[in-house]
């Protein structure tokens, strides 16, 4: 490490320290400068060195996902220091703008979530506006109700959704409910970058308001409003919230609907934020269902919910050979779709360029509007006339005058009152993709997902696809390359490639390619569509789709070189 940048690292290092308001993380910085600066570690290979260049080379982006980031001391983790210039800067933002003056805030039970949470409110309170925190750690869409419900200028949730412990997360929302999009990110992120010096920044002592549980049962009222009262409830639900804060909210909302309290698997009920059951607390990583599962078998409930630890997403699981199959987010996307069709809504139904096209189809069926967008609810909750938007990643709005973004609660409850509905008939959600598919086609999705420590592996693969685009994957011609960082008149710009494929055995195909937003993965979404005449032909040919999807993700695996 030369001289210069030795010194200026070290000056930025004592400069952070000095203003770090976290004795948690003061020790931690001072620990690492005494280390560095010991007789024997003046060397550039020394783990002092390194952890110090890597936590001051930068300083984590505020963009639409807010802030992401691992815990710990420095401009590149979430600490106390960054969370409070994050709040200055937006609270600069809502003054600039003109945009109002309560901020609501709620936070989870991930470590700091409640300093976090507090140290916003002291912003706010400081900047001359007015600050509302949630009465305790309460789901995410609690927090995107209050907004509209409280007819805020902005929202905040301090989570990680559904990140490994050690991370936590900053989620910004304006009046409307939606989470932040362009160009507010940008004009929220320049507010930062003005902030001076922490000193600068005024917090307050007191002066927000801790608002009482009027706002959890409000919102409750509203989520028991989207199914029908004189449907069935005859549902035996085994669910987990994954050692995070849906619990009480979903049980509550279950009790006021008249459904049957749902088992909770006990190793998961407490919300815990070193999740001890799970290598990665989502639903979709492999293991993390396996206790559910254990408890299922056990009591033979009808279904298996799960919840992500800020419970904005919601899992589902149905019976399947004398075990238990978790359903694709695709799926529950479009058994959704078709129980609110059912119901007759109107309006607009929406999903992403990475999810299935199923919903397009059954969309059209119904006479309703249908629209693509961009990954993210920030993008799903701006679709014109917007009655219905899902993503693939277990995200699910079906209430968007409620709660405009993903809701792990009200999905759940529109779950159980479509399964108690079938169940009345002897008929399962099982059987309802089945007529799905006869009247659709089989829509067989998968992902190819591969996470990474060096991020410089995903940029590689994304130029190696850009510099040697694959023509054929698995027998299917690649007829259509879209490079998604150009934009479109329907899209904004990002980085992804999507390909359309052809042959003879597939009504259509898709896939699309993209880095994820708020983990260090590559993601690739396939999709192919094969037409089925009879429910005798349904068994081959799913046994088929999954074949060929199996030989696409080889393919493109190799493409990519991943």
């Amino acid at each position: 490490m030369a001289q210069a940048s030795t010194t200026d690292l070290l000056a930025r290092a004592r400069a952070w320290l000095a203003e770090d308001p976290d004795p948690q993380t003061r020790e931690e910085l001072a620990a690492m400068l005494a280390a560095a600066e010991g007789p024997e570690a003046r060397t550039e290979d020394r783990v002092a060195w390194s952890q110090l260049a890597e936590r001051f080379a930068d300083r984590l982006q505020f963009g639409t996902a807010g802030l992401r980031g691992e815990l710990g001391a420095g401009p590149m983790r979430m600490n106390r220091a960054v969370v409070i210039r994050a709040a200055a800067g937006l609270a600069a933002y809502l003054r600039k703008e003109g945009l109002g003056d309560l901020v609501v805030i709620g936070y989870d039970a991930r470590h700091k979530s409640y300093d976090f949470a507090r140290d916003t409110a002291a912003v706010m309170v400081g900047a001359g506006l007015r600050a509302a925190l949630l009465p305790r750690p309460l789901p995410t869409p609690v927090l995107a109700f209050a907004i509209r419900h409280l007819g805020a200028a902005a929202g905040i949730t301090v989570t990680a959704s559904h990140n490994p412990p050690q991370d936590n997360g900053y989620k910004v929302y304006l009046g409307d409910g939606s989470q932040i999009v362009p160009p507010a990110d940008a004009g929220i992120a320049a507010e930062i970058d003005a902030i001076g010096s922490l000193a600068e920044v005024p917090l307050a002592e007191s002066g927000w308001e801790v608002l009482g549980d009027d706002v959890v049962e409000a919102y409750l009222n509203r989520a028991v409003s989207t199914v029908d009262p004189a449907s069935p409830r005859d549902l035996d639900v085994v669910y987990t919230p994954l050692h995070g804060v849906g619990r009480d909210v979903l049980l509550a909302a279950f009790k006021q609907a008249g459904f049957p309290a749902p088992t909770v698997v006990a190793e998961q009920a407490e919300p815990d934020p070193d999740f001890p059951t799970v290598a990665f607390p989502n639903p979709e990583e492999p293991g993390a269902m396996d206790l559910a599962f254990r408890t299922a078998s056990s009591v033979g409930p009808d279904i298996v919910i799960a919840n992500d630890p800020d419970a904005d997403r919601c899992a589902v699981a149905v019976p399947d050979n004398g075990g238990w199959r978790m359903l694709r987010g695709d799926d529950v996307g479009a058994l959704l779709g078709s129980a609110l069709v059912a119901k007759r809504v109107t309006g607009t139904f929406a999903t992403t360029i990475v999810s299935s096209t199923l919903l397009g189809r059954i969309a059209d069926a119904a006479g309703l509007g249908y629209a693509e967008t961009l990954t993210g609810f920030k993008w799903i909750a701006r679709a014109d006339g917007l009655r219905y938007g899902y993503e693939e990643a277990l995200g699910y709005c079906v209430d968007p005058a409620g709660v405009r973004d993903k809701d792990g609660i009200t999905a759940a409850l529109l779950v159980a009152e479509l399964a108690a509905t079938l169940k009345q008939t002897g008929r399962t959600l099982t059987d309802l993709l089945d007529d799905l598919a006869l009247e659709h086609g089989l829509h067989a999705t998968d992902q190819l997902s591969v996470r990474v420590q060096d991020l410089s592996l995903i940029s590689n693969a994304m130029q190696r696809l850009r510099d040697q685009p694959p023509t054929v994957l698995a027998g299917l011609q690649v007829t259509r390359v879209d490079d998604l960082t150009a934009g479109s008149a329907d899209l904004p710009p990002t980085d992804g490639l999507r390909y359309y494929l052809e042959g003879e055995a597939v009504r259509s195909a898709r896939i699309v390619v993209r880095p994820s937003g708020t983990e260090p993965k590559l993601k690739c979404y396939l999709e192919v569509v094969l037409p089925v005449a009879t429910a005798a032909e349904l068994a081959g040919t799913r046994e088929q789709a999954a074949a060929l999807l199996d030989a696409i993700k080889r393919d493109l695996a190799a493409a990519a070189g991943i």
